[in-house]
């Protein structure tokens, strides 16, 4: 069966895969992760695929519809997220009208969290695979060719006559080696100089060994709207594997970023992988995400494995504010491992959020200070955003705090991050980002941070492509604050193609604001 994978075009660089999907300010674009992995497990099972990434391409809608009528689907698979979905409805419905015999079906984390709701969007959307999609998607191309019934297949929400239907979720898969390697995925559809990520050295590969975070952050999207929490990872041997093919396949590539929403989250595998690698005399230099529960002797053994740096979700350092969120991690935890990590030679990339329950610009301050004292090599300050299928976001909703009157209202008109919910009391949503814009100018202006990124030019050579390609990027953005050019994006591209049926409350068109 033909099978044509979109990552549709929206914005310039947006970046659809990311934990927050936007435009980013460091020039960051995200691999089509769950979109790869999904290929290659249908052309397992003897499917052709045609994935194409249209925002990294830099394809506009025509030049997609022209390539998928040369492809000729039987089915077509849309990539969705919050800020973009009317957007990615209206890329699917065209599709649709296009190609009239194909299947159409959208994934990903914002149809996965409100499936009914995205298929009143428009009557061209067919069916919509919830949350982790790699098998639901091998047994509805199964069905279409058999020609049966879909109310069998779990994790599937669909559309039969006039009726919306909604089967049972999905068990998650526990065997991860069955999936194909994402780099071999890559080495087939993509261009991987397309991709960039602000703290990786350039260019870059970006694979996942794990699904699944057994952490209860209340704000944190893929543990509750795609793979659950509890953590499944690869086999050392079969993460090592890929290694070995990322070395054979891609010999100028600088970096791996072993992007898993916790790579440390079994600190004994964690350790298992890096002995495996050690043992295969790994020579890549590699970037993983951890907790701040993260033990010396891990962080050690990471080192000598290639791990060149660490991505850390500090969030706040306030101890009120870290239980609202239920981050299960204390401020002593993140001193310690601030501590270890330097004593490990181990660099560290701190994610800090502003606008948490509880933050107040005593919380915000004392944060701040901490990221200083934390000696990061970079770190990146977000008002906090909530996404539908979170428990925050249900917060938000019960609470009235969402500000926001539609999805669009996600991001700023030329894709950056925007404020949409007050989550703190005293705090208004203009405040919040303007303090991520003021903290970021206050982190990256420092002299003694400057002076110490200089001179890494020197004695890091190998850091230089990416600081330089980094700092280009982000100083466009640096002296600017996103609310003194904040401006929603347009209507028209809000594609709620089936207005006559869609209900006036859905909240799929209005939020209730506040």
């Amino acid at each position: 069966m033909k099978i044509f994978i979109l990552n549709p075009p929206f914005l310039p660089k947006f970046s659809r895969c990311s934990r927050s999907p936007a435009v980013t300010k460091s020039g960051t674009i995200y691999y089509p992760i769950w979109l790869a992995n999904a290929t290659g497990y249908l052309e397992k099972h003897g499917h052709e695929c045609d994935l194409v990434d249209a925002p990294a391409d830099g394809l506009q809608p025509e030049q997609v519809y022209e390539i998928v009528r040369g492809f000729k689907p039987d089915l077509i698979v849309c990539d969705t997220t919050t800020p973009s979905i009317y957007n990615d409805v209206e890329i699917a419905t065209a599709l649709k009208q296009q190609n009239p015999n194909a299947l159409m079906v959208l994934v990903g984390t914002h149809a996965s969290s409100l499936p009914e709701e995205t298929l009143q969007l428009s009557s061209a959307i067919d069916a919509v695979c919830r949350h982790e999609y790699d098998e639901t998607l091998r047994e509805l191309v199964a069905a279409v060719q058999s020609k049966s019934a879909f109310s069998g297949i779990a994790g599937l929400t669909y559309r039969e006559g006039d009726h919306i239907k909604t089967n049972p979720n999905r068990s998650f898969l526990l065997d991860l080696d069955q999936i194909p390697f994402l780099s071999q995925v890559y080495l087939k559809h993509l261009n991987y100089k397309n991709y960039f990520y602000a703290h990786c050295r350039y260019p870059i590969i970006s694979i996942f060994t794990s699904r699944g975070c057994t952490a209860r952050c209340t704000f944190c999207m893929y543990p509750q709207t795609m793979f659950g929490q509890k953590h499944r990872a690869r086999s050392p041997q079969n993460i090592a594997d890929e290694f070995v093919f990322i070395a054979k396949h891609f010999p100028d590539v600088k970096d791996v970023l072993v992007d898993d929403d916790t790579f440390s989250m079994d600190q004994e595998h964690a350790k298992a992988v890096c002995q495996e690698l050690i043992l295969r005399g790994n020579k890549l230099t590699w970037t993983c995400e951890v907790r701040s529960n993260l033990k010396y002797e891990t962080l050690q053994i990471m080192k000598k494995a290639g791990c060149r740096l660490v991505v850390v979700g500090f969030e706040s350092y306030d101890q009120g504010v870290l239980n609202n969120i239920k981050k299960g991690i204390s401020t002593k935890m993140m001193d310690q491992f601030v501590q270890d990590a330097k004593k490990a030679r181990m660099k560290v990339h701190a994610c800090f959020m502003a606008g948490n329950p509880g933050d107040t610009p005593e919380t915000l301050e004392k944060t701040f200070q901490f990221a200083i004292h934390s000696g990061a090599d970079t770190a990146q300050f977000f008002p906090v955003i909530v996404y539908p299928g979170t428990e925050m976001y249900a917060q938000a909703q019960k609470e009235n705090r969402i500000v926001a009157g539609s999805y669009r209202d996600w991001l700023t008109s030329d894709g950056m991050h925007n404020s949409v919910v007050n989550m703190c009391d005293g705090l208004s949503t203009k405040a919040l980002l303007d303090w991520c814009d003021e903290a970021r100018r206050r982190y990256y202006l420092r002299p003694r941070y400057i002076a110490r990124k200089a001179l890494q030019l020197f004695t890091e050579p190998q850091e230089a492509k990416k600081t330089i390609k980094s700092f280009l990027i982000f100083s466009r953005h640096l002296f600017r604050n996103v609310s003194d050019r904040y401006d929603p994006l347009q209507k028209t591209q809000d594609p709620v193609i089936d207005q006559a049926k869609t209900p006036a409350h859905s909240k799929a068109v209005v939020l209730q604001s506040r």
